[in-house]
């Protein structure tokens, strides 16, 4: 392609009738026109490899069972096919212009695919780009397919990409509160209930709080996305399957399953599985739940750290800039704050996806583009928010052990702890001078000769105070 060919243009035609297409450009008429159409979010296809990529396979498994089928000639199967290849390896994307969200069910997202791989297969076989006399989008990349059943079979293997990517990142992040968790084992602490003194623990059981419940969301997201694996590859426009061979739809699976690595199962019924959207509904929600609890952990850190001076300061969080272009010396959660938002993001994409699978009527939910806009967002954000907050918070954390020591000491909640040893008449008294004084329990307590100094440190230590244990005897 010289530089005089980019001013050059070639003459295409569709239903609306015929429109000057670049040269340079491997997209078509139908892609040129979604351009002008929707210009929404400025974000393109271009933007969501995954997207492509899977794209590109069905189009590879459609060439191949299509070939195996008898439909399509060896040179236009292996030209296909060679361009797809092409696609899934990183090529060719800059020409994948559509924006991500758009009218008609996700057409124009599956006719941008059929041109640039039909002109690109064209010249694969030595013809000019728009040559479609030769090779054509609909009929030949097209072939036994629609857009019902391509666009929601690859924004599923697109969210499968997208959630073994998310569950990676909050594994990273789940073993580095392990790590913190054995690091802080021994730091003892008041634990809290609705933001008042309760009872002793230790800063590792909280931190081993939050890797466990990202824990628990890992398994949530693995049961989710077994959903992803039925797909309704074959159904063509609205699930029966017109225009496609009877034993297409096993064959394109078989293809699929070989070329993505996973293990694809073809819906038992493609007219159900062609309207519902209850599988995104379904991995939506959980990826609300993540977002729900990680923004609940980020909630704890900044608390935690609040201060320096006049907050709870029992952590320090890593300095990653100056907080205030005013307040010399302010820094701020800047990480955790981060985190927050994506969290909020999360939660409005799952309306946003609720209210469009909501939206769908009759044989087909024309409002898939928004949904996958919405899961893809959720997906990659609380990706990036995991590393994020792993990487630039929780690996530099620090615990305040002598700010921690004196609020166990100083907190009425450790009378819960003496109980077994003083009675419940004197503890209540000890706390209600405590609480008048502002003394702390620890000094009144052997002030008052209610406990000796070497068994109170001994019922104070961590592992009496934070765990089930039998009362302590002392000679």
């Amino acid at each position: 392609m010289t530089a005089s060919d980019i001013t050059k243009i070639r003459i295409e035609h569709d239903l609306i009738g015929d429109r000057e297409v670049p040269v340079s450009a491997y997209y078509g008429v139908h892609t040129l026109r979604a351009v002008e159409n929707f210009a929404i979010t400025g974000q393109t296809l271009r933007e969501s490899a995954d997207l492509i990529a899977s794209l590109a396979a069905i189009k590879q498994a459609a060439a191949q069972a299509n070939a195996s089928l008898g439909l399509l000639d060896g040179e236009r199967a292996d030209a296909i096919i060679a361009a797809c290849v092409e696609i899934r390896d990183g090529a060719l994307h800059d020409h994948f212009v559509v924006d991500l969200i758009q009218g008609g069910a996700g057409t124009s997202t599956n006719m941008n695919a059929n041109e640039v791989i039909a002109n690109r297969a064209l010249e694969i076989m030595g013809y000019g780009r728009g040559d479609y006399q030769h090779l054509h989008p609909n009929e030949h990349v097209n072939l036994s397919q629609s857009t019902n059943d391509v666009y929601p079979t690859a924004l599923k293997l697109a969210a499968w990409i997208g959630v073994h990517r998310l569950v990676d990142a909050m594994g990273i992040l789940r073993r580095s509160f392990e790590a913190k968790a054995i690091e802080f084992a021994d730091v003892l602490k008041m634990g809290r209930t609705q933001l008042q003194d309760a009872v002793p623990m230790t800063l590792g059981q909280e931190f081993g709080t939050y890797a466990l419940m990202l824990a628990e969301d890992e398994a949530r997201l693995s049961e989710a996305v077994s959903l992803i694996r039925e797909i309704n590859l074959g159904a063509t426009a609205i699930g029966t399957g017109i225009t496609a061979h009877p034993r297409y739809a096993a064959l394109v699976r078989e293809r699929l399953s070989e070329i993505v690595g996973v293990d694809l199962v073809t819906s038992p019924d493609l007219v159900e599985a062609t309207q519902d959207c209850g599988a995104f509904v379904q991995l939506s929600g959980v990826l609300k739940r993540v977002a729900v609890k990680l923004s609940k952990t980020c909630n704890d850190l900044r608390l935690l750290s609040s201060g320096p001076r006049a907050g709870l300061n029992e952590i320090n969080l890593p300095a990653r800039q100056a907080g205030s272009s005013i307040m010399p010396g302010k820094v701020n959660p800047v990480i955790p704050e981060v985190v927050n938002q994506v969290a909020f993001e999360v939660i409005g994409n799952d309306v946003t996806i609720t209210m469009a699978a909501e939206a769908g009527q009759l044989q087909l939910n024309a409002f898939e583009p928004i949904i996958f806009y919405s899961l893809y967002r959720s997906l990659s954000h609380l990706t990036n928010a995991c590393l994020t907050l792993e990487a630039n918070c929780i690996q530099g954390i620090t615990a305040n052990r002598d700010r921690l020591r004196q609020t166990v000491e100083q907190s009425i909640g450790i009378v819960t702890a003496l109980n077994p040893y003083i009675g419940y008449r004197n503890a209540t008294e000890v706390a209600l001078e405590a609480h008048h004084s502002g003394r702390g329990v620890y000094e009144i307590l052997l002030e008052r000769g209610l406990m000796q100094k070497e068994h109170l440190d001994a019922v104070l230590r961590p592992e009496t105070l934070t765990r089930p244990s039998e009362k302590l005897t002392f000679s």
